[in-house]
């Protein structure tokens, strides 16, 4: 990485700029691991993360059986574990009083057969604890893209405002995975395809006692579906409503939406106070959309930023992940020897396009098959005759274990480290 320092020319002021091969926009899930396997690989890389740390809650804590085999390949596994996390090995969800196991991971070609619920923040902080042992990686907080550089018709960095002035990025190739809500994506004009979601998911805390369940939970009732996920000390709590309906839940006051969740964890009731205002409660817009496109000559974009998920099945992050994994397997040698062609980004589309679609299908069958069913209020709520088949039959639960386990084409790591005394 070359880097010229920020300077003054008469009134003007010049931004810093940093020249690099592969500039990564947004530190989530999908940049870091992105970041972290093509610095590994020997590829100068700049991942810009617009906040100043990664303690951002509600957001996406599943990491999946695929997610732990890539970690495992890296040789990091026994590290990762080592942070606060919980472990299903198999999922389970609850209709109405009755309880039904869904998806068995426990016979799972992997070396961790279970979901891990983790803070998101940890696992980010971890990669990027990894990616700092790489002299090719670099990680700059608090930086803010602004816009994209186009010269002759290709994307050859980005603009960045920083809190000590402005800073521009160079390099062979911009990577967008900043997410559903994609600065990358709005500036390159791609096109996106909206998918539509029935409906939006309210975010809150409760506080954990002793005397709880053990696991995370899901319950469908009678126009409330909820999730509860276990932390140390606390429960991170999904309520999910049809779209555009806060308004409507906020008028009919605080106590009454307290009332709703105590019926959802009865268990809880007693800590619904921890709700003291409608800041207590995040709103998550759930989309579900995809770009036609995911890329133009210098720019490629991967994750949300690509393909942005429904939270059904938590699988969100681990699709941005093995599309991480994709991308490096096809940038790595290319980025270190030269740039990318048009050609290299297509194959990673055409690579991963296919699960995509896949998996939003699924998603959105779903959401509008059973989840807008639970949310009209629909009073029959026996559970459908497939959930009776997983239940009785538990060679069955394999099927949706293998599914959301490993996803329908798992990646795996095949760029080596070119810094062997890191591993």
């Amino acid at each position: 990485m070359k880097e010229r320092p920020l300077a003054l020319e008469g009134a003007c002021i010049v931004p810093a700029i940093i020249t690099t091969r592969c500039c990564i926009v947004g530190g989530g899930p999908a940049g870091m691991v992105l970041g972290v396997l093509l610095a590994r690989a020997g590829v100068d890389v700049v991942v810009l993360e617009k906040h100043a740390d990664f303690l951002r809650d509600f957001r996406g804590d599943t990491l999946h059986p695929s997610t732990l085999e890539l970690v495992y390949e890296l040789g990091w596994i026994d590290d990762l574990l080592k942070l606060p996390h919980q472990e299903a090995p198999i999922l389970q969800a609850q209709i109405g009083e009755t309880t039904f196991a869904v998806a068995d991971f426990t016979h799972l070609p992997t070396h961790c057969k279970f979901l891990a619920f983790m803070p998101q923040w940890d696992f980010l902080n971890f990669f990027a604890e990894r990616g700092a042992r790489y002299p090719t990686f670099t990680l700059r907080m608090r930086a803010q893209v602004e816009e994209l550089i186009e010269a002759s018709g290709r994307i050859v960095g980005v603009r960045v405002a920083m809190p000590d002035g402005p800073l521009e990025v160079h390099g062979a190739l911009v990577i967008g995975c900043d997410g559903r809500h994609s600065v990358v994506r709005a500036h390159a004009g791609l096109e996106v395809e909206e998918l539509g979601a029935p409906m939006d998911v309210l975010w809150f805390h409760l506080p954990r006692a002793a005397t709880d369940p053990q696991a995370t939970t899901l319950r469908f009732d009678a126009g409330r579906l909820f999730i509860m996920i276990r932390r140390e000390t606390e429960w991170q709590c999904g309520y999910v409503i049809p779209k555009g309906s806060l308004a409507q839940i906020q008028s009919r006051g605080l106590d009454a939406f307290r009332a709703s969740v105590s019926t959802c964890a009865p268990f809880a009731a007693d800590r619904t106070g921890a709700i003291r205002s409608w800041d207590d409660v995040k709103l998550l817009t759930v989309q579900v959309d995809r770009l036609r496109r995911w890329f133009r000559p210098g720019l490629l974009c991967i994750g949300d930023c690509a393909h942005a998920m429904s939270p059904v099945g938590g699988v969100g992050i681990n699709l941005a992940i093995q599309d991480a994994v994709a991308a490096a397997n096809e940038l790595a040698a290319v980025l270190r020897d030269g740039g990318p062609t048009d050609e290299h980004l297509r194959r990673i589309q055409e690579r991963r396009e296919p699960p995509t679609k896949l998996t939003q299908r699924a998603q959105v069958f779903v959401a509008n098959k059973v989840i807008s069913r639970v949310l009209a209020g629909t009073r029959d709520m026996r559970p459908p005759l497939i959930l009776r088949l997983l239940d009785r039959y538990p060679l069955l639960r394999r099927i949706p274990g293998r599914l959301l386990g490993l996803g329908v084409r798992p990646e795996h790591v095949k760029t080596p480290d070119a810094y062997i005394s890191h591993s």
